[in-house]
């Protein structure tokens, strides 16, 4: 099985799952459960769309903590090639629809120094993806702005995907550019991944 046929297996599953507003509050409170969640002082969430795990409840939550909460959004290098901008986010109010109706900080407010972190001073971020496996294999929606990101963080930063158990595949399909998971956590368990492929 393909990339391709994976993908459409995953999002079958994803948009067929139920109750998600209420499980996906299950496995954003296991993620900030966590102890490594617990010592991080900058966290790059996810604003979700479609039906990817919730998680704006959450991190309207986490906004009121003293954690630096930072948030993505979609734009392009000195190159012009596709990577993900990193805002530090006070409100949720700040943000506005971008691309893909997803919501991000506004376009004429990326150039602000306050708001600017680089990826170096990440030390946990939560990964959404389409579908994944028990080892911390990951498959994004094919457009390579995670797999940019993820391929730059700190070794001993944590990444931790979230997803339904639905979503959850024998082994995903791994290039070798692609990036493990530390962990992958479901409304049923919190699975120990193989991150950056190592055994």
């Amino acid at each position: 099985m393909d990339k391709h046929q994976q993908r459409q297996i995953a999002y079958a599953a994803r948009n067929a799952q139920t109750d998600k507003g209420l499980i996906s509050a299950g496995i954003c409170r296991k993620f900030v459960e966590q102890p490594w969640y617990c010592a991080a002082q900058t966290v790059l969430w996810y604003v979700h769309c479609r039906s990817e795990v919730r998680t704006l409840p959450a991190l309207r939550l986490e906004l009121i903590g003293d954690k630096r909460i930072v948030v993505p959004y979609c734009t392009v290098d000195a190159d012009g090639k596709k990577q993900l901008g990193l805002w530090r986010l006070d409100a949720i109010g700040e943000l506005r629809p971008g691309m893909w109706n997803i919501l991000e900080p506004p376009r004429e407010r990326w150039s602000e120094a306050s708001k600017q972190i680089t990826v170096e001073e990440l030390d946990a971020v939560i990964v959404p993806g389409v579908a994944f496996d028990k080892q911390g294999g990951r498959l994004g929606n094919g457009v390579g702005y995670y797999d940019r990101l993820l391929g730059k963080v700190r070794a001993d930063a944590v990444l931790a995907a979230v997803c339904y158990e639905s979503q959850l595949l024998p082994e995903v399909v791994m290039e070798t550019h692609d990036v493990y998971m530390d962990f992958v956590i479901t409304e049923q368990a919190i699975y120990l991944g193989r991150r950056r492929g190592i055994q």
